[in-house]
């Protein structure tokens, strides 16, 4: 790259976001940074003017447009813009395009600390699954099967809704008794997640339905699809969990904003009231690290199959159909 301080910012964020692409993120997340990035400059100069340049990107400019930007804006949202900002900065301080990164000098909004959001009511989760387990005939097409693996892959293995999309048939590993879940987590890190012979089976009724819908179910096929055998995207699946929710009457305990969310907060809740520590959860939840100052302890696979056995959520896909 080329240090010439008139380079138009638009050229390098096409960059950054390129080399972010290699680390293979989520779509979502490549489409935020851009969007921060893009959401700053607009208040640096208006877009009928000249192309923002390097030289553009002063301290001073930056503080006053993150200003203009916080005018409007929930803290989460400007904390997020930061981070992309910082990120930006960053490679190109590692580009060598600029000597320094000027992100020191904005000030960056202080969050609250982050408080769970699982579904209210304690037997919320049994309700959940025991009313989507059974056939709507008010649905076109009801797929009871589909619904409920979604369901319970949130609440007893505590997967995000990326994690969800990135499934394949193949993702479900292991011997009868003793199976796991491969799981793309967030930034491309992989786990795996022990799943008890409840959630399985589930799993295993819903690839039947499946494969007797559509004629197949290869390893490497998505594991989640809609009605006409097309992989789920966000928004469908958002939905689908929406869907389930008024199916059983328990959209007012489900926290704003949190949707399919609550389910994998209530899939950790559940294992820290059932005595699962701080570090099992952070595993099976696929955590970068620890939110306190405790140090990182290693867990064994068997302690993880424990500690998702203790999860009583499992209790409630016995007998479902």
């Amino acid at each position: 790259m080329q240090d010439d301080k008139d380079f138009p910012v638009t050229e390098l964020i096409t960059d950054f976001l390129a080399a972010r692409a290699v680390r293979k993120p989520s779509t979502h997340t490549l489409q935020a940074y851009q969007r921060d990035l893009t959401s700053i400059i607009a208040l640096i100069r208006d877009p009928g003017e000249q192309p923002v340049t390097l030289s553009d990107l002063s301290p001073r400019s930056l503080r006053i447009a993150f200003a203009r930007f916080a005018s409007e804006r929930a803290p989460a949202s400007v904390a997020r813009a930061w981070s992309s900002w910082n990120a930006f900065f960053t490679f190109l301080v590692t580009e060598q395009v600029v000597a320094g990164n000027p992100m020191s000098a904005v000030d960056k909004p202080k969050l609250p600390p982050h408080s769970p959001k699982p579904l209210r009511g304690e037997d919320t989760p049994e309700r959940l699954l025991d009313a989507v387990s059974r056939a709507d005939e008010r649905q076109r097409d009801p797929w009871p099967e589909r619904d409920l693996v979604v369901l319970a892959l949130a609440l007893c293995a505590g997967l995000r809704l990326s994690e969800l999309l990135a499934l394949r048939i193949g993702s479900v590993l292991g011997r009868p008794g003793e199976r796991w879940v491969e799981v793309a987590g967030k930034g491309g890190r992989p786990r795996s997640v022990p799943i008890e012979p409840e959630l399985e089976a589930v799993v295993d009724r819903y690839v039947g339905s499946r494969r007797q819908r559509f004629g197949r179910a290869d390893a490497d096929e998505p594991m989640l699809v809609d009605r006409r055998g097309e992989p789920l995207k966000r928004g469908g699946l958002q939905y689908l969990v929406q869907s389930c929710y008024r199916r059983a009457g328990i959209h007012d305990r489900v926290p704003r904003g949190a949707q399919l969310h609550a389910l994998r907060h209530t899939f950790a809740t559940r294992l820290a009231e059932d005595g699962a520590n701080a570090s099992e959860i952070m595993r099976l939840l696929g955590h970068a690290s620890l939110a306190t100052s405790q140090n990182y302890i290693e867990v064994t696979a068997g302690q993880q199959r424990a500690a998702v056995r203790a999860n009583r959520t499992n209790r409630a896909l016995r007998g479902l159909s």
